[in-house]
């Protein structure tokens, strides 16, 4: 097997699984733009959960004072503290 046929291959199977959902999108987005749009809409929505969560977790940890400030990993960014 030559490294031309091992890239064919790759090709292929990115080319019939896994981009062929976005060909079903594509053509959705021609018959109906809001159902198109909706699972762009439900990651924002994800996304956005889960960044308020993280933000609230590092405000919690913060305020508890549980973070070790004083290691630095470099010396160029402030002076270790052993």
């Amino acid at each position: 097997m030559s490294w031309k046929e091992t890239f064919e291959g790759i090709q292929s199977i990115t080319e019939t699984l896994l981009l062929n959902p976005m060909d079903g999108v594509r053509a959705l987005e021609l018959e109906n733009w809001t159902a198109a749009n909706t699972a762009n809409w439900l990651f924002m929505i994800i996304g956005s959960v889960a960044f308020v969560y993280w933000m609230l977790q590092l405000k919690k940890f913060n305020d508890n004072n549980e973070e070790q400030r004083e290691i630095v990993s470099h010396s160029f960014l402030g002076e270790d503290v052993q």
